[in-house]
């Protein structure tokens, strides 16, 4: 049964391809590429932001730098919501309508270059600037969620880290120490709630994104640093499950219930003006607590160690900018790329997102240690005391499994509706069997 559904989303994939090639003969003449022109380097050109909303402002700040430094070219912004962005992406590839610039993270990266709707940057970046200034790990991490060997899809503009979020004023006020374990965490959630008076220890993610959070909790705890065993994931692994059900018996019992929804936008306003003590989410939200609470109610640390001494953590997706094949402007979108990559715009974009620039002269900048949270998710991923489980980015179905495919089971776990045996297992069977058909069309 979970293979079917796999395949079913391979099929979709290759529907996608097949429209793709179609609506390129026409549009593009005889040779059927649909590959787009490269253009006068001049004119409008379409930037869809794969996180509108939270990124508007500081987006619509860097557009206005650039056109007012190359202002024969005009950039149409358009905000896609990151809960809609791979839907919106998969709809405009089968249909038409794709931008000649987009953001594009590698949790959904796979699924774009096995459609064929991205061009790769390597020739581009050869004789860019940019040429020797990225961190290298993005870099890494970019080509290896691609699938395709050397060849890079997005360009690299920054990374996100996980964060647990603590009040400093009330684990003071319970006479309680930072979570810095896994076992201090848990102490923590008990002690810090009193559901009669509305106050709550943790609020765990129900809603949209809830498996990474949930990965990230099952293997800090256990410690375990591989997510494939030979052919097989160790999603389901024994110590794996018991871990996910100590996580999962948090709902309602330290949390409120209502988490059962809660994506990350209703997850950090509902900690923001509320009596929570701990929140898990990346440095992205480091600014919306800034301005709710003030500097000194709240710190943010790297997760948890487990209790073996080592913290581990699975990797998070790098963000980028693609350049689309079917772009007929793309000496333009290029530019665009190469400009939002720039250390003054890299920096720029990472302060406001509190996120770690892929640029490296923006990673020296002095916001980075100005702000603790990122100076300190910066320091934990450099200097060797943080151990990443990498998560299969590269897998074509890797988003769908890991979202729309298994957030609803998430819930009915929380709801006592499966155990933690039958998700994870579940889970485990579809990424078995995309893994086994990733390998079989010659990859890995």
């Amino acid at each position: 049964m979970n293979i079917s559904k796999t395949l079913r989303g391979r099929a979709a994939t290759a529907v996608s391809l097949t429209a793709v090639l179609a609506l390129g003969a026409t549009a593009c003449g005889d040779d059927g590429s649909g590959s787009g022109t490269e253009g006068s380097g001049k004119g409008e050109i379409t930037f869809w932001d794969n996180n509108g909303g939270p990124r508007t402002a500081i987006w619509t700040e860097i557009i206005k730098d650039f056109e007012k430094k190359n202002p024969d070219i005009k950039v149409k912004y358009v905000p896609i919501p990151i809960a809609d962005v791979q839907s919106k992406y998969d709809t405009a590839i089968a249909g038409g309508g794709l931008p000649d610039v987009g953001g594009v993270g590698t949790a959904y990266l796979a699924n774009m270059v096995s459609q064929e709707a991205l061009e790769p940057l390597n020739k581009r970046l050869e004789g860019s600037p940019l040429k020797g200034r990225l961190v290298e790990s993005m870099v890494e991490s970019v080509r290896s969620a691609a699938g395709r060997g050397d060849d890079m899809y997005t360009m690299p503009t920054s990374a996100n880290n996980g964060a647990l979020w603590y009040r400093t004023d009330l684990f003071e006020q319970a006479g309680l120490k930072a979570p810095t374990t896994w076992p201090k965490f848990y102490e923590a959630a008990d002690k810090l709630t009193d559901a009669k008076s509305n106050k709550f220890g943790y609020t765990i993610r129900g809603g949209a994104g809830s498996i990474a959070q949930a990965l990230d909790a099952i293997y800090g705890q256990t410690g375990m640093t591989e997510f494939w065993d030979g052919e097989k994931t160790t999603l389901n692994d024994p110590k794996n499950v018991a871990a996910l059900e100590k996580y999962a018996a948090l709902f309602k019992r330290t949390t409120p219930a209502a988490d059962v929804n809660n994506d990350f936008t209703k997850m950090v306003a509902q900690w923001d003006t509320g009596t929570i003590g701990m929140l898990s989410h990346n440095l992205g939200s480091y600014q919306d607590h800034l301005k709710a609470l003030g500097e000194d109610k709240f710190a943010g640390i790297p997760a948890p160690i487990g209790e073996g001494g080592t913290r581990v953590q699975v990797s998070n997706p790098v963000d980028g900018l693609g350049l689309f094949r079917s772009g007929k402007n793309k000496n333009a979108a290029w530019k665009f790329i190469e400009f939002a990559a720039s250390h003054e715009s890299n920096s720029k974009w990472n302060e406001s997102a509190g996120a770690i620039p892929a640029n490296t002269e923006a990673a020296k900048d002095p916001w980075i240690s100005e702000s603790e949270p990122t100076a300190l998710a910066a320091k934990a991923l450099t200097d060797g005391s943080t151990k990443i489980v990498d998560l299969p980015y590269y897998l074509p179905d890797w988003n769908n499994i890991s979202k729309a495919d298994n957030e609803p089971e998430f819930q009915k776990l929380l709801l006592g509706k499966i155990t933690a045996k039958a998700f994870l297992d579940k889970m485990a069977d579809e990424l078995n069997a995309a893994q086994k058909e990733w390998k079989e069309l010659g990859n890995g």
